[in-house]
């Protein structure tokens, strides 16, 4: 007799907890809240779904958080190569583009959900959708069945809990399971807003809204700690700061900001050139247009937005000739050109981060087939784990991973 499973979550982890499943032979169910598959896969990668990053294991594992350990067994079943073959098995071309990022050529993340749609009526899933986990009902502490908050009730061999976080509750993502599994004994680390803009406390940060820098490099510092990003590229918000190198850095300064410590952060805004070289650039700028004023020598520095910005930073009258400028104030230039610095007032919140962090504990959790530890026949997947990763399709990998180890696992054993 087939093994009976329901997996509670249609994102990226239950798709594939589902189709997995349903590989090794089981009857499935997939519930989902909303009336679609992966709504919140549709936002991915700008509406691109950056699948995986095509890196291997061990510079891959660095990307995640400090825990990214604990998903190494779930990579060696199925990882990047296996997941780019799934989709292009299927139909689905993929391209890697700048930083080994995967994406679909047709760069619609809808083109995804087709190929995952059609798996799982390959493989017979039953999907419901507009509906809603109420209650996991237990016996003997092992999972027996749910209720559902139209008063439904399921008998199941195996549950697969794949309901995400709580960032963009709009798409779902609302963390109600916590609550359920937190009356089942389970630990649930408090959730925070992972890859997420920042608030800074300027005034004229709003002026800057839809500038992005490129080729820059952010140092953030709290106390004496400190954290230096790559080269990249910042956007500037209502708000404050965004963009890949902000959103990269934002865990651990959230966790300083989450204690209350002061965090400022430092744009290099020109990383490749040492503060030698940059005196002698601003010299070579100001001789060739000695007669112009100030503000107009700043185009050829800065973006015409932050030259006004600069030159009341440095308090220097934006009329003066270049010729005019003394020692000190091309020494404030290249000192703001270098630490140019913005203090940070908050993270935006949870429910605008791209991911959140926290969730199941993963000492709860067996890494070898993502089954509870506390409950029998219970399976984890996705980003309801207390694991978080860097952009650029970690995070996906990561949910795909756990979900076909728990799918497999809740079949098979």
């Amino acid at each position: 007799m087939k093994r009976k499973i329901i997996v509670v979550g249609a994102g990226p982890a239950g798709m594939m907890a589902a189709i997995r499943a349903g590989q090794c032979g089981a009857l499935v169910t997939l519930i989902e809240k909303n009336p679609i598959l992966g709504k919140k896969l549709l936002l991915s990668g700008k509406g691109r779904c950056n699948l995986t990053n095509f890196c291997d294991l061990d510079s891959f594992l660095k990307k995640l958080s400090k825990k990214g350990e604990f998903l190494r067994d779930a990579f060696k079943k199925f990882f990047n190569n296996d997941l780019i073959n799934f989709f292009e098995k299927r139909g689905l071309k993929l391209k890697i583009e700048r930083q080994n990022r995967v994406f679909p050529v047709s760069d619609q993340a809808i083109s995804v959900i087709r190929v995952l749609e059609k798996e799982l009526l390959r493989q017979k899933v039953k999907i419901l959708y507009n509906t809603t986990l109420k209650d996991i009902i237990l016996q003997d502490g092992k999972v027996k069945g749910i209720l559902l908050m139209d008063k439904n009730i399921f008998s199941l061999d195996k549950l697969i809990l794949a309901t995400g976080g709580k960032s963009y509750p709009q798409t779902g993502s609302t963390g109600e399971t916590f609550e359920l599994l937190k009356k089942l004994g389970h630990t649930i680390i408090p959730l925070k807003p992972g890859l997420v803009a920042l608030e800074t406390t300027q005034a004229y940060s709003h002026q800057l809204a839809g500038l992005t820098l490129k080729n820059i490099r952010l140092k953030f510092s709290e106390g004496k700690k400190e954290i230096i990003s790559e080269i990249g590229e910042l956007l500037f918000t209502d708000f404050g700061i965004s963009g890949p190198l902000v959103l990269s850095l934002s865990a651990q300064v959230v966790d300083w900001l989450i204690e209350n410590k002061p965090v400022y952060v430092e744009i290099d805004l020109k990383p490749a050139l040492s503060i030698e070289k940059l005196n002698a650039r601003l010299l070579r700028e100001f001789k060739t247009n000695s007669k112009k004023s100030i503000r107009n020598t700043l185009k050829n520095l800065l973006p015409k937005r932050l030259v006004d910005i600069f030159i009341e930073l440095v308090d220097i009258d934006p009329n003066k000739k270049s010729n005019q400028i003394t020692q000190r104030e091309r020494y404030n230039l290249i000192f703001l050109l270098k630490k140019w610095r913005l203090d940070i007032l908050r993270p935006r919140p949870l429910d605008e981060a791209m991911i959140s962090r926290g969730g199941v504990a993963l000492k709860e959790i067996n890494p070898l087939t993502m089954e509870s530890k506390l409950i029998k026949g219970l399976y984890f997947a996705g980003e309801m784990i207390d694991i978080d990763a860097d952009t650029g399709g970690f995070n996906l990998q990561a949910a795909f991973s756990t979900g076909y180890l728990a799918g497999e696992n809740a079949a098979l054993n």
